[in-house]
């Protein structure tokens, strides 16, 4: 018997070469589908815990956006208004 895999090998011991090779038998193994299912399994719970991080980033977002606009108002409530400039003003 091969130890690698398993053949049957008919040796001349005089020799010391193989005289007959028998191929071990094939194991039928099918695709394991259950690792592919698992698989599948867990990048759709990622996709969908990524779609919720998301979703609630957008539920923020405009108060976000508000908060940042109420902050540069109060800062910028204090300073008076001039007249923007003009490229002919400046000559």
């Amino acid at each position: 018997m091969c130890p690698c895999c398993g053949a049957k090998l008919t040796v001349d011991a005089q020799l010391g070469k193989v005289l007959f090779h028998q191929a071990p038998p094939k194991q039928e193994t099918g695709p394991d589908l259950s690792a592919a299912a698992q698989l599948l399994q867990k990048e759709a719970e990622r996709r969908e815990a990524v779609f919720r991080q998301s979703a609630d980033d957008q539920k923020i977002q405009s108060e976000l956006l508000d908060r940042k606009f109420r902050e540069a108002f109060e800062k910028t409530k204090d300073q008076p208004t001039n007249k923007p400039l003009r490229g002919f003003d400046l000559d």
